[in-house]
């Protein structure tokens, strides 16, 4: 799922915060709806949505992203390591200092290798397995658990935005060498 970037139909534009707001707003409103709605089934049904869900939220951030760097003229900069950075800074920010740092006014973003990518999964892969469960116990209590993930999706979508922007408003710059 990582390594797929999307494509954007955005384009640049003179006024990327405003043009990016708007696209933060419609993409949480869509993952919180998609989350919500997938949430409702109760019980055993219930666990079998969490999968579904998380990726359908998940598909709906990685376009989030792709747009967001395409109004900043910067989708040649939009890499599955700028994607990782992107989608799981705000929840694994440990894990995203080996995928990109600031220097200065810029950000360099590493070419990571396969076990950089590997430790980083890995990190991640916790963080997420302590959301599922989460989510998982929402799935027993129909209507507030369902208004909960919905709430949790529209705030992590919001992050990731917020956090796609202030990435690709600056420069950014690819290290020359593997991280590894």
């Amino acid at each position: 799922f990582i390594a797929h970037v999307p494509n954007s139909q955005a384009l640049r534009c003179d006024d990327p915060k405003k043009q990016t707001d708007a696209f933060i707003k419609k993409a949480a409103k869509n993952a919180a709806l998609a989350a919500g709605s997938l949430a409702l089934p109760v019980g055993p049904l219930g666990w079998l949505t969490i999968l579904p869900e998380m990726l359908t939220v998940w598909k709906i951030q990685a376009q989030l992203v792709a747009d967001i760097a395409a109004i900043n003229g910067k989708k040649t900069n939009l890499t599955r390591e700028s994607m990782m950075y992107c989608l799981f800074k705000h929840s694994a920010a440990q894990a995203m200092r080996d995928i990109a740092v600031r220097v200065g006014e810029r950000m360099l973003v590493k070419t990571a290798s396969v076990r950089v990518l590997q430790s980083v999964a890995h990190k991640i892969g916790i963080k997420i397995s302590q959301r599922a469960i989460g989510s998982g116990i929402s799935r027993f209590v129909p209507l507030i658990g369902a208004s909960a993930v919905a709430a949790y999706a529209y705030y992590d979508t919001t992050q990731v935005g917020k956090t796609a922007f202030k990435f690709f408003a600056e420069q950014i710059e690819e290290a020359t060498t593997e991280v590894k």
